[in-house]
């Protein structure tokens, strides 16, 4: 009688590879039910649509931003009117994509002398004709040997003065607290972040008390990347646009009535107004 080897596996336990494997469904997960769009559609990326780090509500936001036609109104209290998330939610998550590039606003002065804030949608950020004139949206940069920094806002125009006020600012923070001593990279990182917020008429030291306020206790492992967090989430409106002040009236030279004799203001010389306006009592 033939023996048995023990230490072969029986069938009912040989290991199935691949596909084959007994506990692995073919069909299960996600199945698409597609139809071709022919009309009313809009063309989204999938660095938008699976973006890794904006939320959700940012994706959905994004997303409804580039189906609309141009014109239509973003402002915040339109898309609160619109969605029921709130005022709240929404600035955050238009934040969220202005960090990563996808909406910018600029101010530009329109005929008359107003000056009015637009809001740029980019479909792909850093790619598009729009973008052409200004840098591409700063990429997470990853340190040697360490995490990468999240993404920081970035201004409309990143002036040389500017970025050099913004260096500077974030080269000092160590003087307010030893613990947010920053390395050259995590100065160069941040400081678009910084020069958006002076950009919006935030004075350097609320810029600076915004991120040096109510830290964290004990030691900071990531300083740069907890102030990455805070310009970004905190980061505040545009200023409002306001009106130029009239021009001072002129203030003509004293003149004296041909007619009384009383002194008037007036470019020329000549009859004061109650003259002007009882000639014949002037007469």
């Amino acid at each position: 009688m033939d023996t048995q080897n023990p230490s072969a596996p029986s069938h009912a336990h040989a290991r199935v590879a691949g596909k084959k494997h007994p506990n692995r469904h073919p069909h299960t997960g996600l199945v698409h039910d597609n139809t071709r769009h022919t009309t009313r559609f809009t063309v989204i990326g999938n660095h938008l649509a699976q973006h890794a780090e904006l939320s959700l509500l940012a994706i959905g936001l994004g997303v409804h931003i580039q189906s609309l036609p141009a014109g239509a109104q973003v402002d915040i209290k339109s898309l609160a009117a619109r969605f029921p998330e709130g005022t709240t939610r929404i600035a955050a998550a238009l934040r969220e994509l202005e960090a990563h590039g996808y909406l910018r606003r600029v101010r530009e002065r329109v005929p008359g002398g107003r000056i009015v804030t637009r809001t740029i949608s980019c479909n792909q950020p850093g790619h598009s004709g729009a973008d052409a004139s200004r840098p591409a949206p700063q990429k997470r940069t990853r340190p040697p040997g360490g995490k990468r920094l999240p993404a920081v806002p970035h201004p409309a125009c990143l002036s040389p003065v500017l970025l050099r006020q913004a260096t500077d600012l974030l080269a000092c923070l160590r003087r307010d607290d030893a613990r947010l001593l920053l390395s050259s990279h995590d100065v160069a990182h941040l400081a678009p972040g910084v020069a958006a917020w002076l950009e919006r008429d935030v004075s350097p030291a609320a810029v600076r008390r915004a991120l040096t306020t109510d830290l964290p206790p004990g030691a900071l492992h990531r300083p740069a990347a907890l102030l990455a967090h805070r310009l970004t989430a905190q980061l505040p409106p545009p200023p409002p646009f306001r009106a130029p002040a009239p021009p001072p009236a002129t203030r003509h030279p004293l003149q004296t009535c041909d007619g009384c004799d009383r002194a008037f203001r007036a470019p020329a010389p000549g009859h004061c107004r109650d003259c002007r306006s009882h000639p014949l009592e002037a007469a």
